[in-house]
């Protein structure tokens, strides 16, 4: 039994991992992080289109139905978190708990969502700029 615990070992001589293995090892790793790091940022920039993309689509139809409400396009799109009052005196509203805010300060200068109205045809856009790309609706 004792003499299991002195007998001296060894690993074959192996000593362990050769400078060239090693290197290898950290240019496979360098590789990969090239290809994934730009994947990533793309990953990020199309998130915020398609935040943008849903954001605009719930307001314009938040204001769909203020104007099947009230009879006429809201004059802003803070009038959607309001209650409102048609010109038969029923109250509806409000429309949106809240109105979103662009994904990021790189999208519209102004931090929020562009709004405007066409009067002459009834009709209205709603438009964010970001990320190269523009997201309008309808």
């Amino acid at each position: 039994m004792t003499r299991f615990w002195y007998t001296k070992r060894s690993l074959g001589g192996q000593r362990g991992f050769t400078l060239i293995e090693l290197m290898i090892v950290v240019a496979i790793i360098g590789i990969l992080a090239a290809i994934a790091v730009p994947l990533y940022a793309n990953m990020q920039a199309r998130a915020r289109i398609a935040k943008a993309q849903a954001d605009i689509r719930g307001l314009a139809s938040a204001v769909s139905v203020y104007t099947a409400h009230m009879g006429t396009l809201p004059s802003a799109l803070g009038l959607l978190t309001a209650i409102a009052t048609s010109p038969q005196n029923i109250t509806a509203g409000p429309f949106m708990a809240a109105i979103p805010t662009p994904p990021s300060t790189a999208w519209t200068p102004s931090g929020n969502y562009s709004y405007a109205i066409n009067a002459a045809l009834g009709t209205f856009t709603i438009s964010a700029v970001g990320d190269g790309a523009t997201v309008s609706a309808p």
